[in-house]
C-alpha cells in the first residue's frame, strides 16, 4: 500500500490532466499547475491536429475520457501511400480500433473538463521555477512567488521541461529533425473516401491530408529546413510568406499544388519546428519523476506520441497505487516505460529520414514501393505490439520490472 497521499503535477497539457485523473483513481489527490494563464483549450495558444492511436484511446478509457475525446475526433479508417500519381493502400493492422485524428485544442478541452467534472484541481499561471525535496515531501515554487508542497511532484510539462532540469541539469534537450510543420484546411476536395489519410511524397517535401467530415481537404506538411526554429520564431514570419514557401515547394506534386493554392494565410496553422527528444538518462529523483514528452518524445513520425504520453500517465498512477515507496514506485514505472518508448522513438527517427528524399530516392521510390508495402511497413511486425498495448489497470504491480 502507498503512502503517498498528495501529486502536485506541472503542466496542463494532455500528460498532467491524464495523471491527475488516473492519481485520484488510485486515491491520491493530485493539482495540475499550468504556467499559461488560460483554460485547457488555450494553453500556449497551440493548434493543429495530432493522432490517437488505438494504445491511446484504450489508456483513456481507463480514466473514463475515451468517449468525449473520440466525439471530437474523425476516424481514419484507410492508409495510403503516395509518391507522384502512383497509389498504393498500405496494409491495416486486424482487430483493434482505427486512428482518431483529433485537434490538439479539443484534447485539451475534453481531459481539461473531464478532469475538472472529477473534481480534479487546476491553478493557472504557475509557472515553476524551483523545487525543494525533504525527507517527507517536495515543494514546488513558482515565478509569482506562490509555493506547494505535496507528497510527490510530477512533471507532465512537455519537451522542454522545467523538471527535467531540476531532476538532472545536465539532461539533453530537444533535437530538431530539420523539419517545419505546418496545416491547413484547403477548399480542394481531393478524390479519396472519408476517412482515408495519404501520405505523399512530393518531389521537395513530405505532406499528408484526408477529407475533412465537413467539406475541404485537411492537410499538413512537413518542409525541410536548415536551422531549427522555434515556434515562437516561426509564428514571426508572416503566414503569407509560409504559404508563398510552401506554394513553391509543393507547387509541383498532385494534389499538393491544389491544396496550397486553395489554402490561405489566414488558415494557416504554423505547428513549428519538429523535435525529437534524445534518450532521457534520469526520470526521477527523490520525490520528483518525468511523465509524457518530459521523459519521452517521439517525433510526429510515429503516430505515438500522445498515445505514450496517456499510457505512462496510468502506469504511473499504478506504480504509486501499488507500491509501498515513492523510489520503488518511480523505478516500477521506469521500468515498465522505457524501452517501450524508446523503440518507438527509433522506428520514428528511421521514418523521418524518407520524408525529404534525395533526387536518387525519389526516382527509385515508385518503383520500390509495393516492396516496401510487404516488408517493412508490415504491420504485424511494425506497429501490433505497439498498437495492441492495453494497460490492465487492476492487476497488481508486485515488483520493480525489467526494462521493456
Amino acid at each position: 500500500m502507498t503512502t503517498v497521499r498528495t501529486a502536485i503535477v506541472i503542466g496542463g497539457g494532455i500528460a498532467g490532466p491524464v495523471t491527475a485523473l488516473a492519481l485520484r483513481r488510485a486515491g491520491i489527490t493530485a493539482t495540475v499547475h499550468e504556467a499559461y494563464p488560460a483554460t485547457a483549450s488555450g494553453v500556449g495558444g497551440i493548434g493543429g491536429t495530432l493522432a490517437l492511436a488505438p494504445n491511446g484511446v484504450a489508456a483513456l478509457r481507463t480514466v473514463g475520457a475515451d468517449r468525449a475525446v473520440t466525439a471530437t475526433a474523425t476516424p481514419i479508417t484507410r492508409s495510403v501511400m503516395a509518391v507522384g500519381r502512383r497509389r498504393i493502400d498500405l496494409p491495416t493492422l486486424s482487430g483493434v480500433p482505427p486512428l482518431h485524428v483529433v485537434h490538439r485544442a479539443e484534447l485539451h478541452r475534453a481531459l481539461h473538463d473531464q478532469a475538472v467534472a472529477e473534481g480534479v484541481g487546476f491553478a493557472y499561471g504557475k509557472r515553476l521555477v524551483d523545487a525543494e525535496q525533504t525527507e517527507s515531501g517536495v515543494t514546488a515554487h513558482f515565478e509569482d512567488g506562490s509555493t506547494a508542497t505535496a507528497d510527490v511532484l510530477i512533471g507532465a510539462d512537455g519537451i522542454r521541461s522545467t523538471v527535467r532540469g531540476l531532476i538532472d541539469p545536465a539532461a539533453p534537450g530537444p533535437r530538431f529533425t530539420g523539419l517545419l510543420g505546418f496545416e491547413a484546411v484547403a477548399r480542394h476536395e481531393v478524390d479519396a473516401e472519408p476517412g482515408t489519410m495519404t501520405f505523399a511524397f512530393g518531389r521537395r517535401g513530405y505532406y499528408l491530408y484526408w477529407p475533412e467530415p465537413d467539406g475541404g481537404t485537411r492537410w499538413g506538411a512537413n518542409l525541410p529546413y536548415q536551422r531549427p526554429m522555434s515556434l515562437v520564431e516561426a509564428r514571426t514570419v508572416p503566414s503569407a510568406q509560409w504559404l508563398a514557401t510552401l506554394r513553391g515547394t509543393y507547387g509541383d506534386d498532385d494534389p499538393g499544388r491544389e491544396l496550397m493554392a486553395t489554402s490561405t494565410a489566414d488558415e494557416l496553422q504554423v505547428v513549428g519546428a519538429l523535435q525529437i527528444m534524445p534518450p532521457v538518462p534520469h526520470w526521477h529523483r527523490g520525490r520528483m519523476v518525468l511523465v509524457g514528452d518530459a521523459a519521452h518524445a517521439p517525433s510526429n513520425s510515429s503516430g505515438q506520441g500522445a498515445s505514450l504520453a496517456i499510457e505512462s500517465a496510468v502506469q504511473l498512477a499504478r506504480c504509486l497505487r501499488d507500491l509501498p515507496d515513492v523510489a520503488s514506485a518511480f523505478a516500477a514505472f521506469e521500468g515498465l516505460r522505457r524501452t517501450r518508448v524508446e523503440k518507438v522513438a527509433a522506428r520514428a527517427a528511421r521514418i523521418n529520414h524518407t520524408k525529404a528524399p534525395g533526387p536518387v530516392g525519389r526516382t527509385l521510390m515508385p518503383l520500390l514501393m509495393p516492396l516496401l508495402v510487404r516488408t517493412a511497413m508490415d504491420p504485424e511486425k511494425t506497429i501490433a505490439h505497439e498498437q495492441r498495448y492495453v494497460i490492465d489497470w487492476d492487476a497488481p504491480v508486485t515488483a520493480e520490472p525489467a526494462l521493456r
